[in-house]
């Protein structure tokens, strides 16, 4: 039953995504605008660790995108329970959880559609890395989706305009960007820096992406990386799988 309510409510939103061309080739361009005008500025300067600096950059990027994305995604929850559209789900007997997991699957899919996109774009730039590699690249993109979006519905549910929601969730955002070594590795920075970014969960995540792309995947940095990704994701999912009980979603 639960695999029916997540595949219905999973398509539901997939076909109204779907239905905007626009907004998912839209969702791409800042990625792809660091990709374009800051890319060629790194080129051939010693960024550290293996690889060139399409390898360090183009993983970061993979992530960056799902981490705007999927905690930007509670604002489609705000829209709808203005309209009613929460209200009426209430009354249904579709499960809790799968009306969060409906939601996040279709995020992920989008993102990690996006994803290909990004990668596309940064093999004509002159990215080279195994495949085995980028497709763990959207494996983490998709895991990152699962939880940050699980957690952003969840604060949805919790506020009541877009107002607070907005600045709720840059507050949580910035520190992760600035934190985790998306666009420079953080060994490049001052030992402080450095030692306050291991403290950031998505850093894990940066420097698994970055070994997977120059073909390293048995390191502890691939590790550390899976590990991370599936607590929080679990984490998330738990989280938010509650709060759409409590708040009678």
């Amino acid at each position: 039953m639960l695999l029916h309510d997540t595949a219905l409510i999973y398509g539901r939103y997939l076909r109204q995504s779907l239905r905007s061309r626009f907004t998912l080739l839209f969702g791409v361009l800042m990625p792809l605008l660091y990709l374009l005008f800051f890319g060629p500025l790194l080129t051939d300067l010693p960024l550290g660790g293996e690889g060139s600096s399409w390898q360090v950059l183009v993983p970061g990027l993979l992530l960056q995108l799902g981490l705007f994305g999927a905690s930007f995604a509670g604002f489609s929850i705000i829209i709808e329970k203005s309209q009613g559209v929460v209200e009426r789900m209430r009354v249904t007997p579709v499960s809790r959880l799968a009306l969060l997991l409906g939601r996040v699957l279709r995020d992920a899919t989008v993102f990690v559609f996006q994803a290909v996109l990004l990668v596309l774009a940064a093999l004509v730039m002159g990215l080279r890395a195994p495949l085995p590699g980028v497709l763990i690249g959207f494996a983490f993109v998709g895991l990152l989706t699962v939880s940050l979006a699980s957690l952003s519905y969840a604060l949805a549910m919790k506020v009541r305009t877009p107002q607070e929601f907005g600045p709720a969730i840059n507050a949580m955002t910035m520190p992760m960007m600035l934190l985790s070594g998306l666009m420079l590795p953080m060994t490049l920075g001052p030992t402080w820096l450095d030692v306050l970014s291991h403290f950031v969960p998505f850093r894990y995540l940066v420097d698994a992406v970055r070994d997977a792309y120059v073909g390293s995947y048995a390191t502890a940095p691939m590790l550390y990386g899976v590990l991370v990704a599936i607590v929080f994701a679990a984490l998330a999912v738990t989280v938010g799988t509650r709060v759409f009980r409590t708040a009678g979603a």
